[in-house]
């Protein structure tokens, strides 16, 4: 299991390296998250760890979630998460473990997982970038439409159905989106922030998880070994 955290995006600033570049950065606020629980095989047939995150009043949770956290030592949390990972892996946690973003240290690329902001509705042009119909005489307020489809009547090429997965007008955003390799800029354990360089998926003050990069390009592979090395 890649080391994984909850948090919570702050929006977007900048940073100045020491040569005066600037890098756009995304403000991460990481944790305290708390293991919750450490599932087994011999218990529960599988093994994972289950974090928590985020205050949340009595009132606004249930019992059985206000008394399972109990167990754990913590007050109720409003996001609960369960990560799978080898018997080896849930023998590094224990119940009530708090987990912080100091905890990165000396990772450089990470993984990060969040809800892009939905849009509703939306034609072609805007939720696939077709270009649109000529606007040349004789088109008559039909720029916009995503024009012919009986081409791809059904996977056969005939029939009354669409062919499955044609580009058409739908809802637009509201997906889970995971964003690969982001760098780590700065780790700020003081205040439990994390910048990434560049955007992550959602809105400000939306939940996003952060893990280790699980899958590396080849420049920045290269990058992770130089540093080993060193």
């Amino acid at each position: 299991m890649a080391f994984t955290l909850l948090g919570t995006k702050l929006g977007m600033t900048r940073v100045y390296t020491p040569e005066g570049v600037s890098v756009p950065v995304t403000a991460i606020k990481l944790g305290p998250c708390v293991v919750t629980q450490v599932r087994t095989v011999e218990n529960d047939g599988y093994s994972a760890v289950q974090i928590g995150f985020g205050e949340i009043k009595p009132r606004r949770s249930t019992q059985p979630l206000i008394m399972h956290d109990a167990k754990a030592g913590t007050t109720p949390k409003r996001y609960h998460r369960e990560f799978r990972c080898t018997a080896e892996e849930a023998g590094n946690y224990t119940v009530g473990q708090t987990l912080t973003a100091k905890d990165f240290d000396g990772t450089m690329f990470v993984d990060v997982t969040g809800t892009s902001k939905g849009k509703g509705f939306q034609g072609t042009m805007k939720r696939h970038h077709f270009k649109g119909l000529c606007e040349s005489h004789g088109t008559e307020r039909k720029h916009r439409s995503p024009g012919s489809i009986g081409s791809l009547c059904s996977n056969r090429g005939f029939g009354g159905g669409l062919k499955k997965g044609k580009k058409m007008s739908g809802r637009m955003g509201n997906a889970r989106i995971t964003q690969r390799s982001l760098d780590i800029v700065r780790i700020l354990p003081e205040q439990d922030l994390i910048l990434v360089k560049g955007p992550v998926p959602g809105a400000a003050s939306g939940m996003l998880m952060v893990r280790s990069a699980t899958r590396l390009y080849k420049s920045k592979a290269k990058r992770v070994i130089a540093a080993a090395k060193k």
